[in-house]
Parts: structure tokens; C-alpha cells; sequence
């Protein structure tokens, strides 16, 4: 592994063009309505192959986020403004328990698992976004605003159904778009009924390896974004 904790910079590695286990990668996101890249977290693979991306956001990992141009936190602005008033980014700490990120090939949402302290597992996120878009350092998304929580008695509900209804009016997702996103959502509900992958694997019950590093944020987070479709 790189040494101190360093986001390799690596091809997708070998013939198939997959990460190894312990590669260090970044996981990003670009703006919604823009090109610019706004949200980079360095990780660490823990699986990589033709049917799942699986990778460990550590605690205490430097990320980049969106803030204000004045700094003031997204999730503090009123939601009437919350998309239409300047930002900027800045780097920060991913706080708390670490997060595993797990994302077909192709489908448009990752499946997200948190814990409390204590590795007391709390809850599956279904992250809405574009299919992921893989380069040589890593994985690039849209965020498609709309998520689902699903809880470990397998109950689910929607989440941030406000902010996507905002973004919508403040022109960030056309009708067509949004059409798309409620489809993969209910895609994703219907995977969620049949408890199917990911929910049905037993990642919950994943542990990381305690020799990883936790990777470092370069200073060129925001190199060659990959294309991602809008």
C-alpha cells in the first residue's frame, strides 16, 4: 500500500481492469447542474469485479464538500435557497463510524451501510445517482437527490423527498430526468421487497482490515473527471 495512507495513482488494475483489495481510490461526485466536481472521498476497495464495487470510507478520512461561498453548511440554508445561492468547497473530516459503499456496474443507485459505535449495525442508505463512472484514480456520480433508508427489520421509506422536489423547481432535474430517478427508485424498492443483493449478502457483518491506512485527500482531488451522462 501506498505509503501514508496516499490515494494510489493506478489503472484500473490488471486485464479485466478491476481494483485489488486495499487499492487506495477516490469516490466523487459531480455538482448537479454543473461540471464541476464538489464531493471527493478517498477509500479503500474492498471488492472489485464484474458484478460489485464494494469500498470503506475509514472515520477521520479528509474529504471535500460543498459549503456556501460565505461557508456557511448546505444543510443549514433554508431549502427555498439551498440550491440557488453560490458554493464553494472545503475540505473536512468524515466524522463518526466509517460508511461501506457497495455499486453494481450499471445501476443507478450504491447501497450504503452505517453503524453506530461498537460496530452496532443501523442501517442500509440507497443512494440515488448516475451508474458510476470509473477513471484510472477512481469513481465518479451525479447525486440524484432521492434516497432510501432500509432498516434491519428489512422496513424502508423514502428520504430527502423535499429536496428533490426543491431541485426540480429550481431547474437542477427536468421532468424527463426525474421520471428516470423516481424509476430507479422504485427499481431499488422492488430489490429491496425481494431482498435481494446487496441487502440479502451478509455485509453487515463485514468487518475492515485493521492494518488499512486511512487514505489521504491529494492535492489534485479533482483531476480528469470522467464523463458522467446528466
Amino acid at each position: 500500500m501506498a505509503e501514508g495512507g496516499a490515494v494510489r495513482r493506478v489503472e484500473t488494475g490488471g486485464a479485466a481492469g478491476f481494483w485489488a483489495p486495499g487499492s487506495r481510490i477516490l469516490w466523487r461526485y459531480r455538482e448537479n447542474g454543473g461540471a464541476h466536481l464538489h464531493i471527493a472521498r478517498p477509500v479503500t476497495v474492498v471488492r472489485d469485479d464484474a458484478e460489485l464495487l464494494a469500498v470503506w470510507l475509514a472515520p477521520g478520512t479528509e474529504c471535500v464538500k460543498p459549503v456556501l461561498a460565505d461557508g456557511t453548511p448546505v444543510h443549514l440554508e433554508p431549502l427555498e435557497s439551498r440550491y440557488t445561492k453560490p458554493r464553494t468547497v472545503q475540505r473536512d473530516r468524515w466524522f463518526g463510524t466509517g460508511v461501506l459503499k457497495l455499486a453494481r456496474p450499471g445501476e443507478p443507485w450504491s447501497v450504503w451501510l452505517f453503524w453506530d459505535p461498537g460496530w452496532q449495525f443501523k442501517n442500509w442508505y440507497v443512494n440515488l445517482e448516475e451508474p458510476l463512472a470509473r477513471w484510472e484514480g477512481g469513481v465518479d456520480s451525479v447525486d440524484h437527490f432521492l434516497d432510501i433508508s432500509v432498516h434491519p427489520d428489512r422496513s424502508w421509506h423514502w428520504r430527502d423527498e423535499d429536496e428533490f422536489a426543491q431541485a426540480r423547481r429550481d431547474g437542477l432535474m427536468d421532468d424527463q430526468q426525474a421520471e428516470k430517478v423516481r424509476a430507479a427508485g422504485q427499481a431499488a424498492v422492488e430489490v429491496i421487497r425481494s431482498w435481494g443483493p446487496p441487502f440479502s449478502e451478509g455485509w453487515q457483518h463485514w468487518r475492515p482490515d485493521p492494518s488499512w491506512a486511512v487514505p489521504s485527500l491529494p492535492e489534485d482531488w479533482d483531476r480528469t473527471p470522467a464523463h458522467v451522462s446528466s
